[in-house]
């Protein structure tokens, strides 16, 4: 595994991170006080949880004036993709062999 994916990992195994990230898809981009309300957890936890997954690459963040806005960064999810698509293969390939094996033996 990569660095790149080890972070992704990493942000995405927390709850209230995945939360978070999962808000900004939906919902667009906001402030850190538009996503207090799903959060359930206080402003200082949120700011701590947006700086993990913006150190990951899965948060942008603009600042316009006194606000500062988050968007996610959906294509930072490719890494997941691409490794969860050749682990499916490589367990796909296990269940050929184990199959042909099977059928063998019944042979």
């Amino acid at each position: 595994m990569t660095e790149l994916q080890d972070a992704v990992f990493r942000a995405l195994a927390d709850p209230t991170r995945r939360g978070l990230f999962e808000h900004l898809c939906r919902q667009g981009d906001t402030t850190v006080v538009g996503l207090l309300a799903d959060a359930g957890v206080s402003q200082p936890v949120v700011s701590k949880h947006l700086k993990i997954l913006k150190a990951a690459g899965l948060v942008h963040d603009r600042h316009e004036g006194r606000y500062t806005y988050y968007s996610a960064r959906r294509e930072a999810l490719a890494t997941l993709v691409d490794w969860t698509t050749e682990m499916a293969g490589f367990w796909q390939d296990r269940f050929d062999d184990l199959d042909d094996l099977l059928k063998r033996m019944d042979q």
